[in-house]
């Protein structure tokens, strides 16, 4: 084989003869691995116990005359071994004088966007695995394409072998600046590979899903919007296809959505033999991204890589990102087989023009023109192409009558009905609901040939997603069969005909119901029709039963109901037991998940309504037997205190105890309970380092209605911003589950911290190393309006010391009672000189498909500024999903300032005049923590006058106050040329002096201070009338540090005005 790539087992290895592969390496002992002085290959001569034996190929290794004396010449085709250790490869190969270790570097690449890969290809790289070629070189391994010839080793080529066939394309034509050239095929002498059809498709039959049934399992890393999206796309294959996806119970395989670090990749068709992965990475999480992750699960390869695509593509090389070519490589025809499907430039696996691109603008895919001379678009992620849905179905055998049915109500028949069936017809209809729902099937005619057990023409229906779920019936001749109910959310209706005889065939409809009794020890619920919006007026109630002894576990993976503070309107409501006068657990609605939910028994009730007007996507939660282990005798070996956990539980000590180190026993330690109304808490050894490994918790109780302060007069503990060795924390409340005011460390003195109720408690931790002096902190109480009825107020009452005041959460503004709060509009008009505007839902996560606009206004001659402080928005190289619009104007149709995405804070932003217009959307998917951002004023600027009049504010609380003092303010006013402008004081009032030396108004007839003066003012009283001769005035307002006035109000246009002289007279 010609390698002209570099392989090197020292910097000073040089291949010299292109033809072959010339190795540098040291001479081993013959004692130990044998030798022949003749250059020939020791047959069975003694090797290292570590080293596999590997037998010898024909061939004479030789000196290679330009290499030097201890440099040999490789016959072509040796046998290899192939490890992998951080990506350090070393190939051994066996010589006369012993083996020889040659280490070489292949270049990892970062997996920048979707990549196929073989489970062959994953094997070989997975780390610490080896594969010896020569113990099964055309077994399971290898793909069956391709000759080796007369070198005795196989006509079938391995997969390991097909690799470096890969690896070899790439480095052959790798140049010392990376650029790709034309691959050279690899060669063998023998026998040359046979032509074949051209084909998309795994060819591999035990690649193909059973049954077309795919188990899956979703991360526990995502989030409930994601694992929504994930289904919508397994949903979507099923909608046009025969394959079903399910959730795993016991299968052996089954594939798992997780994150790897190759970012967006997946095996193609089934691995077998246990899980397989499906990474969805970073910025991978779209609908049209993972409905194609999915087309590789299900067995499809990138469509560009088919070994017919030269015909339909041309790939551009040198403008594809380094170590990324692999991408393109053409698939050997033995691979995949297309089905006699044609090439599909609108498939969902096909790449866009400038996948692994250099550039965004360079194209790395260049389709041909079709025959209007126009190139076809491709690299859709939006659906399935009819290609994708005509492939897969002959991929997977489906039959050509029938479908999946996804709606709530629908209807089916046998093919012509009424008017006869044909004879050899098979249907298959699965009906797949929202989890939680059952099918209710109904035929309303039925007339097929009638045989005993209905053993030519049948219907057959069954309870489950296939034709092994348990039989709800088979029926035959003219009866109609009665309602048929399914126990789960899925239906198996099957149709056969063998006979000629001619009846009208069947006709049936199916609606789903929500709710029901579910007496099962685990199982999903959602809302009809999750994860789309669920509809209008339905009343769902599930009554769930576990097994006694148990209690009921639900945990939420996702929760969209219209959002109302009382939830009025559509909610989820949860009791205790098994009806609805059970005790009341909650009543959900909103966009916040809400918190894990245990049963006092084994029963729990659930009601979920809807009302005719705004609908959301719902919610998804998950139920299972829960035990408590606190309730056993021993109470889970636990000293003091047990606290149960949904799924475990931990132990606790009461204060002044500390857990000892098997994390149950518990044992004395500092802190303790605090009931006077002040005091003071140190560090254990204060004014002295602290000790190590210290846990104290001083917990601070004061009277009802009293709220407790916490002031630190000295800190210093180990750490900065992480806390992650020695800390204190705050909260409000006796325990760890009340709220967190904050984690301190380091040598900054925290704030001021308030108590929401009586109680606070303080929790110090040191490790085993470094210690400093601590800390010492003074307590004190103060009686807490809102702690009794929460102050009037409907959402928050914040203590102030002798008062209080009431704030709404965010989404809500407060009534102008003061008290009450009412739901903001997303639509807001802002007039106010500064303040803050957010992301809904700030400061969590806001909520899919948002859509907020603010239009802030400022004071007339004054620009609005807008500065963030926080920022995280989904990242998109185009901002093209979740994006922040900022507008020069008052209107989208302004110019734009920025659109903004990602995690970096922007810079700020500044409008040319008083008008911003500011735009939040977001998708169906992904969502963030969002943005918060300051608007503020900024005077000056550039303002055009025009023939109407225009205002101008000395400053931008001009009436509620006076003019601050240091401004420098400058505003430059400008015309059409031939024009002239006419300045107009409305009002003035700026602090008088004899020489206007402090605070001043100065003009100028022109661009700068460089230009004629039109007179400097100050003192009360408008001055005259002012007209330019040129078609620019610079108006500069200057204060100083002392007293401050009203300010001043000027009006101005543009004008005609023939005379020069500058006032009138």
């Amino acid at each position: 084989m010609a390698l002209r790539h570099t392989w090197e087992a020292d910097p000073s290895a040089r291949v010299l003869c292109p033809s072959v592969l010339a190795v540098r390496f040291r001479f081993s002992p013959s004692a130990v691995f044998g030798s022949r002085e003749d250059g020939r290959w020791a047959a069975g001569a003694p090797r290292a116990p570590w080293l596999p034996r590997l037998p010898a190929p024909s061939g004479v290794w030789r000196p290679c005359q330009h290499c030097g004396a201890r440099n040999w010449l490789l016959p072509a085709s040796p046998r290899v071994l192939l490890m992998e250790h951080l990506f350090m490869y070393h190939l051994m190969l066996q010589h006369p004088a012993g083996f020889v270790v040659v280490a070489f570097h292949l270049q990892r690449s970062v997996f920048w966007g979707d990549i196929a890969l073989d489970d062959e290809e994953l094997n070989i790289f997975h780390i610490d695995r080896t594969i010896d070629l020569t113990q099964n070189p055309s077994g399971n391994l290898g793909h069956t394409t391709g000759g080796l010839g007369d070198h005795g080793i196989s006509k079938k080529r391995g997969a390991l072998y097909q690799l470096i066939d890969r690896i070899r394309r790439i480095g052959s034509g790798l140049e010392q600046n990376n650029t790709v050239k034309e691959k050279v095929p690899l060669k063998f002498s023998g026998q040359n590979e046979k032509n074949r059809v051209p084909r998309a498709a795994t060819s591999r039959t035990e690649r193909i899903w059973p049954g077309g049934v795919i188990p899956y399992v979703i991360g526990g890393n995502f989030t409930g919007s994601q694992r929504a999206m994930f289904k919508q796309a397994m949903r979507h294959w099923e909608k046009y296809t025969c394959v079903t996806f399910i959730e795993r119970s016991d299968e052996e395989s089954y594939i798992v959505f997780t994150y790897r670090p190759c970012g967006c990749c997946s095996y193609v068709g089934r691995r077998g033999n246990g899980p397989q992965a499906i990474s969805i990475g970073k910025n991978c999480d779209k609908f049209g991204i993972v409905v194609h992750e999915l087309g590789h699960v299900i067995g499809f390869w990138h469509e560009h890589t088919r070994p017919d695509r030269d015909n339909h593509v041309t790939i551009i090389r040198e403008n594809i990102q380094p170590g990324q070519e692999y991408n393109f490589l053409k698939m050997e025809p033995g691979e995949v087989n297309s089905l006699g499907e044609r090439y599909d430039f609108d498939s969902i696996m096909h790449y866009a023009r400038n996948t692994f691109s250099r550039g965004m603008f360079l194209d790395t895919i260049l389709p041909s023109r079709d025959d209007n001379g126009i190139r076809p678009a491709i690299g859709q992620r939006t659906r399935l192409s009819k290609g994708d849905i005509a492939q897969a179905r002959k991929l997977y055998r489906c039959p050509a009558c029938g479908e999946t049915l996804q709606e709530s109500s629908g209807n089916l028949s046998s093919p012509g009905f009424p008017n006869g069936y044909p004879s050899y017809t098979h249907c298959i209809w699965r009906v797949s609901v929202t989890p939680g729902e059952k099918i209710v099937l109904n035929f309303t005619t039925m007339d097929l040939y009638k045989s005993s057990l209905c053993w030519y023409d049948y219907i057959e229906v069954r309870d489950g997603y296939w034709r092994k779920s348990p039989l709800l019936g088979r029926f035959c001749g003219d009866r109609v069969p009665d309602v048929l109910i399914s126990t789960d959310s899925r239906m198996w209706i099957e149709f056969r005909s063998s006979s000629n005889w001619v009846g009208k065939g069947f006709a049936a409809v199916y609606e789903a119901i929500c709710g029901g009794e579910i007496r099962k020890n685990e199982g999903q619920i959602q809302s009809p029709n999750y994860p789309d919006d669920y509809r209008p007026m339905k009343e769902c109630v599930w009554k769930i039963t576990v097994s006694e002894g148990y209690h009921v576990g639900l945990t939420f993976q996702a929760c969209e109901i219209e959002r109302h503070d009382n939830c009025a309107y559509d909610y989820l409501e949860v009791r205790d037991g098994t009806s609805e006068n059970s005790p009341l657990i909650g009543r959900f609605c909103g966009y916040d998940k809400p918190e894990d939910i245990r049963s006092t028994s084994n029963t729990l009730w659930m009601k979920f309504v809807s009302d005719g007007t705004v609908n959301k996507a719902g919610f998804a939660a998950n139920f299972f037997k829960e035990e408590d282990e606190c309730a056993k005798p021993d109470r889970g070996g636990c000293e003091q205190r047990c606290l149960n956990t949904l799924g475990s539980y931990q132990c606790a000590c009461e204060p002044g105890y500390e857990l000892g180190p098997d994390r149950r026993s518990c044992e004395a330690a500092c802190g303790g309970l605090l009931t006077k109304l002040n005091g003071t808490i140190t560090t254990p050894g204060w004014p002295k380092e602290y000790p190590p490994n210290k846990n104290c918790v001083w917990q601070v109780v004061a009277p009802t209605q009293y709220r407790i302060s916490m002031k630190f007069e000295f800190f210093e503990l180990e750490g900065n911003e992480v806390c992650k060795y020695d800390y204190v924390e705050v909260w409000s409340g006796l325990s760890s589950e009340s709220k967190l005011h904050g984690k301190f460390c380091g040598a900054e003195v925290p704030d001021v911290i308030t108590s929401q109720f009586n109680n606070m408690r303080i929790e110090f931790k040191s490790d085993n190393t470094v210690s400093k002096k601590g800390f010492k902190a003074h307590f004190f109480s103060d009686k807490d309006e809102c702690s009794k009825d929460n102050g009037g107020c409907q959402h928050e009452c914040v203590n102030t010391v002798g008062s209080y005041m009431c704030q709404c959460r965010n989404g809500f503004v407060l009534h102008e009672n003061k008290h009450d709060c009412k739901e903001a509009e997303c639509e807001q008009k802002i007039h106010s000189p500064s303040g803050l505007i957010n992301s809904p839902n700030w400061p969590d996560k806001y909520p899919s498909r948002k859509e907020c606009t603010w239009e802030i206004s400022a004071t007339p001659g004054h620009r609005v500024k807008l500065a963030f402080s926080e920022f995280e928005i989904e990242q998109h190289q185009e901002c093209a999903y979740d994006h922040l619009e900022v507008f020069d104007g008052e209107t989208e149709k302004s110019p734009i300032l920025g659109r903004l995405c990602g995690n970096k804070i922007p810079d700020p932003l500044v409008a040319t005049g008083n008008k911003m217009f500011v735009r939040f959307v977001s998708d169906a998917s992904v969502q963030r923590k969002g943005f918060q951002a300051t608007h503020s004023t900024e005077c000056g600027g550039r303002w055009r006058a025009e023939s109407k009049p225009r205002d101008l504010y000395s400053h931008a609380q001009f009436g509620d106050n006076n003019y601050p003092g240091q401004a420098d303010c400058e505003w430059l006013l400008v015309c059409e040329r031939g024009w002239r402008l006419e300045l107009s004081f409305q009002t003035f009032e700026v602090e008088e002096e004899a020489d206007c030396g402090y605070d001043y108004v100065e003009l100028f007839d022109g661009l700068d201070a460089a230009a004629v003066g039109l007179g400097r003012f100050c003192g009360s009283g408008p001055p005259e009338e002012i007209y330019s001769i040129g078609d620019a005035v610079l108006i500069h307002f200057h204060t100083d540090d002392t007293i401050n006035k009203k300010g001043f109000h000027i009006r101005y246009k543009s004008v005609r005005y023939p005379d020069t002289t500058h006032t009138k007279k």
